[in-house]
């Protein structure tokens, strides 16, 4: 049997994942610029992506992290200003990543409404309709307490005039569930543009039927996929 990986080569590892997580958020149109942030969890250090240094730029000595109180305990990049928020993730659930995107159909629904419409079945893959958390200033502890009461018995949630946050048990179901956020939101967007016609929404029941077979959804090899 092959000897576990030391705690260096798992860090680096995820420091990898992270930053190609981030990139990806990039390329597909997710954010702009150095908007957005992701983190993983690693034991009881949470890796960051640090504040305002474009995703292409990051490599391996770069990697930053925080303990569970905030406190920086590698690397000299300051973590992302949105820190409250990925670690009021942590705290408050099992997760362990965090996508936090500008993705622009999401914040354009952000706007509109109190709640993203269950247009499509794909919102119970993140545990039912997606709540919008209320504006507060980004960065600050207001915002993390609105996004955690978003979050209750979610994986995602709408952050006003702001974003998305998703959280999830890996960096790409959290990375996959974010596009299908934005996915969701552009077909409401796109439905209720049509002049006359007012979207048909699914029930709570249809929602909750889809979600028990989603959960069978997959490959199984141990673990599903």
């Amino acid at each position: 049997m092959k000897d576990q990986p030391d705690s260096a080569a798992r860090l680096a590892a995820a420091w990898q994942e992270l930053v190609d997580t981030a990139r990806r958020t990039v390329a597909d149109g997710l954010v702009v610029g150095t908007s957005g942030n992701v983190s993983v969890r690693v034991d009881d250090l949470i890796l960051v992506t640090p504040s305002g240094v474009p995703y292409d730029r990051l490599g391996p000595d770069d990697l930053t992290a925080v303990d569970s109180d905030g406190r920086q305990v590698a690397g000299d990049l300051r973590p992302t200003s949105e820190l409250p928020m990925h670690l009021a993730v942590y705290r408050t659930t099992a997760a362990t990543a965090v996508v936090h995107t500008h993705a622009p159909h999401a914040t354009a629904v952000s706007t509109l409404v109190t709640e993203l419409p269950p247009v499509h079945y794909m919102a119970a893959a993140l545990g039912g309709p997606v709540r919008v958390a209320p504006y507060a200033l980004y960065g600050s502890d207001e915002l993390a307490r609105h996004m955690v009461d978003a979050l209750r018995d979610r994986t995602g949630c709408l952050l006003r005039n702001h974003g998305t946050v998703v959280h999830g048990d890996s960096l790409g179901q959290a990375l996959d569930h974010t596009a299908q956020l934005e996915w969701m939101c552009r077909v409401w967007l796109l439905a209720r543009s049509v002049p006359g016609h007012t979207p048909g929404l699914l029930s709570a029941g249809q929602l909750d039927e889809a979600g028990a077979q989603l959960r069978g959804y997959g490959q199984w090899d141990g673990r599903r996929r």
